[in-house]
């Protein structure tokens, strides 16, 4: 059973694991790109930008903005939905994947220095 971690453990888990993020070369997500992404990785899809910004409490235009900046990194693509042109369904790339499962892998690496 894991043990409940303190409010400072875990603002320490989650500071070396951006920390260990930002000395690479990779790409610096703000925190509202990182929330989108994750949503579309963790949650099930479809997700439209209409859905995204609902379950995340954010406006539709703050959605799109994260999401071009997504896109152009190629972690998530957007298509119009095929049965309601209305909609955008934003999907998963692998790009995207590998970036969630390397940044999965700094907060498991950082988990493992508590």
């Amino acid at each position: 059973m894991a043990t409940a971690l303190t409010s400072q453990q875990a603002l320490h888990l989650w500071h070396r694991a951006l920390a260990s993020a930002v000395r690479d070369e990779g790409p610096d997500l703000s925190a509202r790109q990182m929330a989108i992404l994750l949503q579309v990785y963790l949650g099930s899809p479809p997700h439209t930008v209409r859905g995204l910004a609902a379950e995340l409490r954010i406006s539709k235009p703050a959605v799109v903005r994260a999401l071009d900046a997504l896109g152009r990194l190629e972690f998530v693509r957007r298509r119009r939905d095929e049965r309601d042109k209305r909609n955008v369904l934003v999907q998963r790339t692998v790009k995207g994947s590998v970036f969630l499962s390397e940044f999965a892998g700094r907060v498991i690496a950082a988990a493992g220095e508590t």
